[in-house]
């Protein structure tokens, strides 16, 4: 079943996009939630005349997107936190802290962009990645050392 979608689906397509999706999948989900409308042969022409626009404004996001994470890799943030003698930390660093980082950068994202392999709850040097979209995932080095009394 083809459906236009309404707003951006992870694994799915971005808004604006005609996907080809199981009917059930479309039935049951998409359309009860107003994610995506069911593509129809009345209203296919008028589809397809918005996804070439849809078309022109990713390129432009693409592109800023794209600037965004390269701003992004260049960032190696270093944090100062108690630890225990053995390196450990008290609490450990969640990904609210990254985002609190990079808005001081003046770099816009939410917690649930923050993808952590791992919770850190030790020094370090680590890789923290910021999914901006499927395919942009830039990584930043965040590097934890102890506070000094």
């Amino acid at each position: 079943m083809k459906v236009y979608l309404l707003k951006d689906i992870e694994n799915v397509g971005m808004s604006g996009e005609i996907v080809k999706v199981k009917e059930g999948f479309a039935l049951n989900f998409l359309i009860p939630r107003k994610m995506g409308l069911m593509v129809t042969a009345k209203n296919k022409a008028f589809f397809s005349k918005k996804a070439r626009v849809v078309e022109g404004r990713k390129e432009a996001v693409s592109s800023k997107t794209s600037m965004l994470a390269e701003k992004i890799k260049t960032f190696k943030f270093t944090l100062k936190r108690k630890m225990h003698d053995d390196g450990k930390l008290y609490a450990s660093i969640n990904p609210a802290e990254v985002v609190e980082l990079l808005s001081n950068e003046g770099v816009k994202v939410s917690r649930s962009q923050v993808k952590m392999d791992k919770a850190i709850k030790e020094k370090g040097l680590f890789s923290v990645t910021i999914k901006l979209t499927s395919k942009l995932q830039p990584i930043l080095q965040l590097k934890v050392i102890s506070e000094a009394l």
